[in-house]
């Protein structure tokens, strides 16, 4: 019985495990892998808990703050007795309770632009998480389309590698009837070498472009991660777009033009409390104590604790106004390095914008050229095929050298592989501009 509920239990591991390795992961599904288990995004993820735990002490400080106290002190020696106020050499037991509240009345706005700063700071970091899943999610995009790509020529390579290994076999049979010569022979022999070593450089750079897409996915090395190339079924075609329009909805909406703007809010929230540390502060206090003595030398006996406790009872409140006068320039240094952190953070918001103004544009111009390339490239491409195979045959035939050949074949290869190159721009600068639209940038994953 054991040995077959291990059995099965073997089975079913292998099973998975042969199912995890022929998975095909679409692109949307490494985004959503790089996202879920990126350090980086889990370390912003902790730095905006903290900003949480800002704006709560903000909230709690407009509360009164409350203290009490209890203390108990023996006095051995020269000492103040309490009963009668003069110095006697004697022991004493002293025990005291206090409790007290102070509230702010008026402290230059500080409270207020305090809440705002923690405010603006955990909207920031919210932000900054979602930034940062963006910018990941765009870098692993970009990793996977060079995925894609170089398998792609490594497929193109390999077919090249296999038509040419077939046209030696050709050529030396034909040798050997006479009908083409040694150089023919040897030009032929050079180019299958020459495919040989394009083969291994287009498999080397695809071992690169994986090890990055795994990186940015954190994703173990050591395991395997088959993609899927479905994504280039799809059409190409220009399209007509408002730069303006997209560029009004990302400049109020997009995380990179969101993180500016709220910084330089911060900023101005810092730069409005180092204001108000230049003016009077106002606060109330209030608080109750209370005290039981003993003479321990005493003949008679004390008051009891009950007597002592309600009747050594007293009540205290106070208004304070504070003044800053002189404190070595350091409130005027902070109120200024305050003003200039702000209006750096309004220049770097107009940079900000500006570059993703920029970066709009030149997606949309990208978008459009890149799919009227892949429509030119696409019919290039099937020009240089019928070329190819019209010198394959005359070649042949004797009436085509082994270098028209060779010519032929390679400018196939450079247009198959430049075709891919634009079909892949293009599927990923459309993403980019929906991405500024508002468009998730992944999507079917919930």
């Amino acid at each position: 019985m054991k040995q077959i509920i291990f059995t099965s239990i073997l089975s079913f591991s292998l099973a998975t495990a042969a199912m995890a390795q022929e998975k095909l992961w679409t692109m949307d599904e490494c985004m959503h892998y790089a996202v879920e288990n990126s350090p980086k995004v889990k370390k912003q993820a902790y730095t905006s808990d903290s900003y949480k735990a800002e704006l709560n002490s903000a909230v709690a400080s407009f509360f009164p703050s409350m203290s009490a106290s209890v203390g108990a002190q023996y006095s051995f020696g020269r000492s103040i007795d309490p009963e009668t106020n003069v110095y006697n050499n004697t022991s004493t037991f002293n025990n005291g309770y206090s409790l007290g509240v102070s509230i702010p009345i008026f402290n230059g706005g500080q409270l207020v632009n305090q809440w705002r700063m923690a405010k603006a700071n955990r909207q920031l970091g919210m932000n900054d998480i979602q930034k940062a899943k963006d910018d990941l999610a765009i870098n692993t995009m970009q990793a996977f389309m060079d995925v894609v790509y170089y398998q792609g020529t490594v497929k193109l390579a390999a077919e090249q590698l296999e038509e040419n290994s077939r046209i030696l076999y050709k050529t030396r049979r034909q040798e050997e009837l006479g009908l083409k010569g040694k150089a023919d022979v040897a030009q032929i022999e050079a180019q299958v070498a020459a495919n040989d070593y394009n083969l291994t450089h287009q498999q080397n750079l695809l071992n690169t472009a994986m090890l990055t897409l795994k990186q940015n996915m954190n994703y173990p090395s050591d395991m395997e991660l088959d993609v899927d190339t479905m994504l280039l079924d799809k059409s190409y075609a220009t399209m007509l777009e408002s730069i303006d329009e997209i560029y009004d909805y990302a400049s109020e909406n997009n995380p990179t033009a969101l993180q500016a703007k709220l910084q330089l809010k911060s900023y101005k929230m810092q730069y409005l409390m180092a204001k108000g540390r230049l003016l009077p502060s106002i606060s109330f206090s209030a608080g109750v104590s209370t005290n039981y003595y003993e003479n321990l030398k005493a003949v008679q006996a004390p008051a009891s604790f009950s007597n002592q406790f309600k009747n050594n009872r007293g009540e205290y409140i106070s208004f304070n106004l504070s003044f800053p006068l002189f404190d070595g320039l350091s409130r005027l240094t902070n109120l200024r390095k305050a003003r200039n952190n702000m209006r750096i953070a309004q220049e770097q918001q107009t940079e900000v914008l500006r570059q993703l103004e920029t970066a709009i544009e030149q997606a949309i111009l990208d978008r459009e050229g890149y799919a009227k390339e892949t429509i030119q490239m696409d019919k290039k491409a099937k020009a240089d095929e019928i070329a190819y195979q019209v010198t394959l045959r005359k070649f042949e035939e004797g009436l085509m050298s082994p270098i028209d050949l060779q010519t032929s074949a390679n400018t196939l290869l450079l247009s198959k592989a430049d075709l891919l190159q634009r079909k892949l721009m293009y599927l990923m600068k459309c993403k980019l501009v929906d991405y500024y639209k508002g468009k998730p940038l992944i999507e079917g994953i919930h």
